[in-house]
């Protein structure tokens, strides 16, 4: 299906959510990676998720000002906030949940963010960026919280057959 051009790397972007209950977002510039002349394409391996306060050495729970949910996710059309599950632009979505009252709760994000440890494994895109968005539940007083994406990746030549059907389910992913 796809011919590595590339050996993986590494993209790389942050969020700074300075507002709670307020989508928060960022792009991937992928306009140098993506090629549709040449069915270049890039060969998504994981994404991972870097939950962190005003500042790398604080605490995310003061940064929260407590117990709160944040929520991060990765898309290759822009939606213009979080999206569900079931939605084909979605690449990878983490969220973190913190319990300053002891209750003990628990709700994971399962959506599998690593997509195997094969050459051939990967979600292809071919579109032109990655959109990140983040969003706190709570928010400390002065406070923010910072949410780095971290996508391993390699760039790819697809046949003509597989580009076209790439992007033919990006667009209809669309509407």
């Amino acid at each position: 299906m796809a011919t590595k051009k590339t050996s993986m790397f590494t993209l790389t972007e942050r969020v700074t959510i300075s507002a709670a209950a307020t989508d928060t977002f960022a792009t991937i510039d992928l306009g140098s990676y993506c090629d549709v002349g040449d069915r270049q394409a890039l060969q998504v391996h994981s994404v991972d998720f870097i939950y962190q306060g005003s500042n790398p050495g604080q605490s995310i729970t003061v940064a929260t000002g407590g117990s709160s949910a944040i929520f991060a996710q990765v898309t290759d059309l822009n939606r213009g906030g979080l999206v569900f599950s079931d939605d084909r632009a979605l690449v990878a979505s983490g969220e973190l949940n913190i319990d300053t009252d002891a209750f003990m709760s628990n709700q994971t994000d399962l959506y599998p963010d690593n997509y195997g440890k094969g050459s051939d494994d990967g979600r292809y895109v071919v579109n032109d960026a990655l959109y990140i968005t983040a969003k706190s539940a709570a928010l400390g007083v002065g406070q923010e919280i910072n949410v780095t994406v971290r996508v391993n990746a390699s760039i790819v030549s697809l046949t003509a057959k597989d580009f076209m059907a790439i992007a033919i389910q990006s667009t209809a992913a669309d509407n």
